[in-house]
């Protein structure tokens, strides 16, 4: 019996210490990864000068990072695997998308910069999805002109949040992350980033606004703001004056001046975890089409002010059907949250747990009534596989019709003619081009696109293809050897 207590004793003893060590540690699992300023570390009123400027500018940078990426986008118009000189006024621009189908746009390789900042000594680094979205490559650019690859650990189409993350030995700098929802208009504002390459940029500026709304996605909630940003600032932090993170520099309007949007700091932080954990984000749903309370609208319902999302439509078997929301209800609050604008409601429900039951306060004939609703996970529209176009050895082909013909100055030729090759593919490779007219495959007459298919399907297996081409007038042997 005394053993069997000395057991417990020792076990019980275990466990304290085990939730110490915890405790103490700070590996607490409610704990954010990122860093926070602490309120005990905030200093009293600070009194803006061009001192405050260059100290918060020197204290700031080092936690800012450049970001450089590799992506494959589609181009302009190509000749023979080359731009074509007139750009964007190309003169042949009408007769390739008018007969080929708009098969202009080749696939190239481009580099991109962007900006962003760190948010934990572990290398966890915040920017925007446009950034590293479709790169091949990314590269983190750090204050000590050090470059990383970076992978992307988490990313966020509709918000335009990416995660990435870089592997270092070094400590990192880091950038706290503050509350967005304090910032108020009018307050000083500071940008850094990476405006056309130019690294370590500082601009600085007031907030202009908070809760824009400029049709950038679903979940428009952008802090407006006159510190100016350029392209490359993309990602990069907007500090306030205590040296916190409180915006995300993301979007400017091409025709103003003076004119930034940066995504608050607060959305970030609701996301951020899912996109360390899953690498998506996971948003709740109700079931609705909702649209803004006009005036007109307010008063047709009996509403004393145009206030709360109006439902259009319910959705069929969803959480709102089930709850009894009806359409031509006017939601006022949802879970415990004042639904002011319309917007507000897409975004409280996109952060709301899956599974939560809430409660929704609907205006209906005069009358506030509560409801309860089960939140449910919206599923994001899947990309349906398309079915791979017949493109043997990279080309794709069409019968000569008597405009393309014209076009071409081709008289009485037979044959196909080229309409694009994909680059990098042994047709490509055999130096075959746009405009070409095939002939002959394996020294057998190509009449049509048809007689072109079988020909070809016949010659696939073989360890090398001939083709005789037609071109500006001459022709041209070329063999082609399949991969």
């Amino acid at each position: 019996m005394k053993a069997g207590i000395e057991r417990s004793k020792n076990s019980f003893s275990l466990v304290i210490a085990a939730l110490a060590f915890l405790i103490f540690s700070g590996a607490v699992w409610s704990e954010p990864f990122w860093t926070t300023l602490k309120e005990g570390k905030r200093k009293q009123p600070i009194s803006i000068t061009n001192e405050t400027f260059s100290q918060l500018a020197e204290q700031l940078k080092p936690a800012v990072v450049n970001i450089s990426t590799t992506m494959v986008v589609k181009g302009q118009p190509f000749f023979g695997g080359r731009p074509s000189p007139f750009g964007e006024q190309d003169p042949f621009r009408e007769f390739w998308e008018k007969f080929f189908g708009g098969q202009i746009p080749q696939e190239r390789e481009t580099r991109s910069l962007g900006s962003g900042f760190i948010i934990n000594g572990e290398g966890y680094i915040v920017t925007n999805n446009h950034v590293v979205e479709n790169a091949k490559e990314i590269i983190v650019t750090l204050h000590n002109e050090k470059d990383y690859k970076a992978e992307v650990i988490g990313k966020d189409k509709k918000t335009d949040l990416a995660l990435i993350k870089i592997e270092v030995k070094e400590d990192l700098p880091v950038a706290p992350l503050g509350d967005s929802d304090k910032l108020g208009v009018g307050e000083w504002v500071m940008a850094i980033g990476n405006p056309f390459g130019l690294a370590e940029t500082v601009t600085a500026g007031i907030v202009s606004a908070k809760g824009r709304v400029i049709g950038a996605g679903p979940y428009d909630d952008f802090i407006q703001t006159d510190a100016s940003i350029n392209p490359g600032n993309s990602g990069g932090p907007l500090f306030n004056f205590w040296g916190e993170v409180v915006g995300i520099n993301t979007a400017i309007i091409a025709a103003g001046q003076g004119i930034g949007f940066a995504i608050p700091i607060n959305m970030a932080k609701e996301l951020l975890p899912q996109l360390k954990e899953k690498g998506r984000v996971t948003r709740g749903w109700l079931g609705v089409l909702i649209q803004r309370v006009t005036p007109q609208l307010a008063e047709s319902f009996g509403l004393e002010e145009e206030r709360g999302a109006l439902v259009s439509q319910v959705l069929k078997d969803g959480p709102a059907e089930k709850a009894g929301i009806k359409q031509g209800d006017v939601v006022l609050e949802f879970d415990g949250k004042e639904i002011k604008e319309f917007g507000d409601l897409s975004r409280i429900v996109a952060s709301t747990p899956v599974g939560k039951t809430v409660t929704i306060k609907v205006f209906r004939n005069g009358e506030v009534i509560p409801l309860q609703a089960t939140v449910t996970e919206m599923e994001e529209p899947r990309e349906v596989a398309k079915a791979p176009s017949r493109k043997p050895f990279g080309l794709t082909v069409q019968n000569i019709t008597p405009e393309i013909a014209r076009s071409l100055g081709l008289e009485g030729e037979m044959g196909v003619v080229v309409t694009s090759v994909e680059p990098g593919s042994p047709a490509a490779k055999a130096g075959i081009r746009r405009g070409d007219v095939i002939q002959e495959v394996n020294r057998k007459s190509i009449k049509d696109a048809d007689d072109f298919g079988r020909v070809v399907e016949t010659a696939k297996d073989q360890g090398k293809i001939l083709f005789l081409i037609r071109r500006e007038g001459s022709n041209l042997f070329i063999v082609v050897t399949p991969e």
